[in-house]
C-alpha cells in the first residue's frame, strides 16, 4: 500500500498517528483520507486481478500479494468492505494453503479488536474453519482458542450477540471431551454471569450436543451423560437459590427439565420422574417465600417460580398434571394473585388443559 505509506510522513508531523507498546492510534480527521486512498488501491489491484486471474504467470503471483495486502489495509479501516472480505476468500480457497487460512484468522481477530461486533469478521472466521474442517490436524486446538476469543470479546464487548452466536456455531464441530471440557471448564464463570442469557444459551448448545450422535445411546456413555445432567440440574439449583430473581436461570431450568424428562426420566421409569417432579416442588415452595428483605428481589423470584411450575405442568401428560396440581394448586394460586396477578390467566390455562377449571 505504498500510495497511503507515502502520504503518511505528513500526517505524522500534526499528530494524525501515534504509536506506543505496538499499538496504533489514528486521528479522526484522517481516517477519510486514508479510507479514500485504501478504497481506490483495493479496486485497482481488484481491476488487474481480474484480468490475470486465470493466467499462470508469475505476475498472477505479484498481483495476488497486492490484492491481498491493500485488502486488508482497506479493512482495517472499514471492517464490513464485503467486497474486500469475498475476494480474500477467492485468493485464499484458490491456493489451498493451510497457513493462508490462518493468517485469514489471525486478520479476522485484528480486527474485531477494535470492532467485536462485525458481523462479517464473525463470517470469516466461520468460512475458514468450515474450510479447514478435516485438513488440519490441530482443529481442535483451534476450536479452542476459537471459543476463547469469543468468551474474552464477549467480556468486554456487553450483549454481543454475534460473538455468543459464533460460539454457539463452534459446537456443532467439537468432539465430545472438548465439549464435556467446555462443560466444566466454564461453569464457574457462567457461575459469575447469571444475568447473561447467552451464557446460558450457550450452555443449552454444549448439552444438547451430549444428546446428539448417538453418545448417550450407549451403555458407559449413557451413564456419563446422565452423571453430568444430574450435575447441572443440581448445579442450576445451587444457582437459583443463591442469585435470587434471575431470570436467565429461571429460563435455563426449564431447558434442563424438559431435555431430562425427555431424554432421561422416561427411559428410567415412573418412579425417577416423580421424584424429579416432586423435587421440582420443592424448589418452588422454597423460592415463592417473600421475606421482609429490602436487599433482594424475592418477588421476582417467586414469580418466576410460579411461572416455571405452571410451564413444567404444561409439559406433563394429563394424568401427571392433574396429580401434580392436586399438590400445588393452592399455593400456586396463592403467589400468583400476591406477586403477579396479571399472569393468573397462565394459572387458568394449565387447570383448562388438565381439566381443572
Amino acid at each position: 500500500m505504498s500510495d497511503i505509506s507515502d502520504t503518511s510522513q505528513s500526517y505524522t508531523t500534526d499528530l494524525s498517528f501515534w504509536s506506543k507498546d505496538h499499538k496504533l492510534g489514528i486521528s479522526t480527521q484522517s481516517i477519510h483520507q486514508l479510507y479514500t486512498a485504501a478504497k481506490h488501491a483495493f479496486m485497482s489491484s481488484l481491476q488487474q486481478y481480474k484480468k490475470v486471474r486465470l493466467d499462470t504467470s508469475s505476475s498472477l503471483t505479484t498481483i495476488e500479494t497486492e490484492l491481498m495486502k491493500h485488502s486488508r489495509a482497506l479493512l482495517l479501516l472499514s471492517c464490513d468492505f464485503g467486497t474486500a472480505w469475498n475476494w480474500r476468500k477467492e485468493v485464499v480457497m484458490k491456493k489451498q494453503n493451510i497457513l493462508l487460512y490462518l493468517d485469514e484468522l489471525l486478520l479476522s481477530t485484528l480486527v474485531l479488536s477494535y470492532s467485536p461486533k462485525s458481523e462479517r469478521a464473525w463470517s470469516h472466521r466461520r468460512w475458514v474453519i468450515k474450510m479447514i474442517a478435516g485438513k488440519h490436524t490441530n482443529l481442535e486446538e483451534i476450536l479452542r482458542n476459537e471459543s476463547e476469543l469469543a468468551k474474552r470479546i464477549a467480556e468486554k464487548s456487553k450483549m454481543n450477540y454475534r460473538a455468543w452466536n459464533h460460539r454457539c456455531w463452534l459446537v456443532s464441530y467439537m468432539p465430545e471431551s472438548q465439549v464435556i471440557d467446555e462443560l466444566i471448564k466454564y461453569r464457574d464463570w457462567a457461575g459469575l454471569h447469571v444475568a447473561d442469557n447467552s451464557c446460558f444459551h450457550y450452555r443449552s448448545r454444549l448439552m444438547s450436543r451430549t444428546l446428539e450422535d448417538s453418545w448417550y445411546k450407549q451403555d458407559l456413555k449413557a451413564t456419563q451423560v446422565c452423571q453430568l445432567w444430574k450435575e447441572e440440574i443440581t448445579w442450576s439449583e445451587m444457582l437459583i437459590k443463591r442469585y435470587i430473581g434471575r431470570e436467565a436461570l429461571w429460563l435455563y431450568r426449564r431447558f434442563l427439565s424438559v431435555s431430562w424428562i425427555k431424554h432421561f426420566a422416561g427411559r428410567m421409569g415412573g418412579t425417577h420422574l416423580d421424584l424429579f417432579v416432586e423435587n421440582e416442588l420443592k424448589l418452588f415452595r422454597s423460592c415463592k417465600v417473600i421475606p421482609d428483605n429490602v436487599f433482594e428481589d424475592y418477588q421476582s423470584q417467586a414469580m418466576f417460580a410460579a411461572i416455571y411450575i405452571m410451564w413444567l405442568i404444561k409439559q406433563m401428560d394429563e394424568g401427571e398434571g392433574v396429580r401434580c396440581l392436586e399438590k400445588v394448586g393452592e399455593e400456586l394460586e396463592e403467589v400468583v394473585n400476591n406477586v403477579c396477578p396479571e399472569k393468573a390467566f397462565l394459572l387458568d390455562l394449565v387447570r383448562t388443559k388438565n381439566n381443572r377449571v
